[in-house]
């Protein structure tokens, strides 16, 4: 009677249990790094390679850590002095690896890419409608557009981001 009691339990154990440890697995490619919760609380972060999460009960957030462009969509401006001007913008922005910078990246912003191109949009068309009357004044426009370009790129590198996690 134990004997087939114990094949019994074998062969309804060994089959759930090698369901569940298959069910289990993640695995993550270098580019990624992961925050697992248990019970929607934060529980551990992930590196990549294999990692086990327990199903139903563990959940695997992924985040890439690679260099991300996104484009700005065009959109016409108005000047100080009343001139219209198309500006349109590439945004490269990467996830530091680090624990606390992905952890950031997850519970401190809803969808933080619309976030980053939202702030960086804002910040492009204010800072151009600031700068370009200077320009249309004069007749060295290559070299004003170039000290704008500068410009721009100190303010987008300037706060609100400092207190990101970005690279």
């Amino acid at each position: 009677m134990t004997n087939a009691l114990l094949a019994l339990l074998t062969v309804l154990i060994l089959p759930v249990s090698v369901a569940i440890f298959i069910l289990g697995i993640r695995i993550l490619r270098p580019t990624e790094r992961g925050l697992i919760e248990f019970l929607g609380k934060y529980r551990r972060f992930a590196q990549p390679g294999f990692n086990w999460v327990i199903p139903l009960i563990e959940n695997l957030y992924r985040v890439n850590i690679t260099e991300t462009l996104v484009e700005a969509e065009p959109q016409e401006i108005i000047t100080n002095d009343n001139l219209n001007a198309i500006v349109d913008a590439q945004i490269y922005y990467k996830v530091k690896a680090t624990e606390d910078d992905v952890k950031k990246a997850i519970y401190n912003a809803n969808n933080y890419a619309s976030q980053i191109v939202n702030l960086t949009r804002t910040t492009l068309f204010k800072s151009v409608g600031s700068v370009l009357p200077a320009c249309s004044a004069t007749a060295k426009t290559n070299h004003c557009l170039s000290a704008t370009a500068q410009r721009l790129h100190s303010i987008a590198l300037s706060s609100p981001m400092e207190h990101w996690w970005l690279a």
